[in-house]
């Protein structure tokens, strides 16, 4: 059964959690919000809730949120729309795989009000489980599709990280792309930490332009601690880490043609375009997520 919200598709299906008190707070969630999320055909031995109440499923530890794009920005402008600051980890086999050997990090997607599936090894895990209306949501992606649903309600949008001038030709790109979009700012933080002077005067200056979005740039896991450490100090702001879409928006980065998306190829476009950089991400890290996951699953099926 399908549901339409607006502009937002909403699928509704049964609803299956093993875990009765994930279960309780989910329905819970949905009864406050009118959100209905995508839902497993099977027993999910793995289902959990983010601490927004938004349902996931453990992949090697990491709570991956089981939505689709519809169901992603339709939770943060419900955010939004309440003031309510949480912050949102665009979730890759890297990021998961750089959670395994950094206990901090983990904690940080703990925390999350929403953990996306970012990448197509992710995508298929969730429709493995039984979660066949859950969808890949990418940053790039992400960006495009909230600003879309953006315009018709104002939301206000700052831009924070990349390299100098990358934010502001991503303001450039967004505004154009989607007329009437709110971008209120941007800035760029050095390539090193700051004091705690210096990020007082950072949180003030964002502070005062009244965000209700704040897409981070800052690479995995260096946006992640920034989330953690700032969620509640822009008053009602959403935070996103979105890595790399910053250079895809500026124009520094090509993507990958879209048909490599959906077939699970990116990844390949990316390693040829960047291979000094990625090479290890994609040829050691990703081959070790099968490995662990395939693990994991017979773990689970004895």
């Amino acid at each position: 059964m399908k549901k339409v919200f607006g502009q937002l598709q909403v699928l509704q299906p049964a609803f299956s959690l093993e875990s009765q008190s994930a279960s309780n707070e989910v329905f819970l969630c949905m009864k406050a919000t009118g959100i209905v999320f995508p839902q497993t055909s099977k027993v999910d031995t793995h289902a959990t809730s983010t601490v927004a109440g938004v349902p996931a499923t453990r992949v090697l530890g990491v709570p991956i949120s089981t939505i689709n794009m519809g169901v992603a920005v339709r939770t943060i402008l419900d955010w939004v729309e309440h003031r309510n600051a949480q912050y949102v980890c665009v979730r890759d086999v890297h990021g998961i795989m750089r959670a395994q050997e950094d206990p901090p990090l983990m904690a940080i997607h703990h925390g999350a009000g929403l953990i996306t599936p970012d990448g197509m090894p992710l995508a298929w895990t969730l429709k493995a489980r039984g979660y066949r209306d859950a969808g890949r949501v990418c940053g790039a992606d992400l960006v495009a599709a909230l600003s879309r649903a953006s315009v018709s309600v104002g939301t206000r949008h700052y831009l924070y990280g990349g390299k100098p001038g990358v934010a502001e030709r991503m303001a450039t790109t967004l505004t154009e792309k989607f007329p009437g979009l709110q971008v209120i700012g941007s800035s760029t933080p050095p390539f090193r930490a700051l004091t705690p002077e210096e990020d007082e005067a950072v949180v003030a200056e964002i502070s005062s332009m009244q965000p209700d979005v704040v897409w981070v740039g800052l690479s995995t896991p260096k946006q992640e601690y920034w989330m953690r450490d700032h969620v509640g100090r822009i008053p009602g702001a959403t935070l996103i880490g979105i890595g790399a879409a910053f250079d895809f928006y500026a124009g520094d980065v090509k993507r990958a043609p879209r048909w490599m998306h959906s077939s699970g190829l990116e990844w390949l476009h990316r390693l040829i375009s960047e291979p000094r950089r990625l090479w290890r991400r994609y040829l050691v890290l990703a081959p070790k997520f099968v490995i662990l996951t395939l693990g994991s699953a017979l773990h689970w099926k004895r």
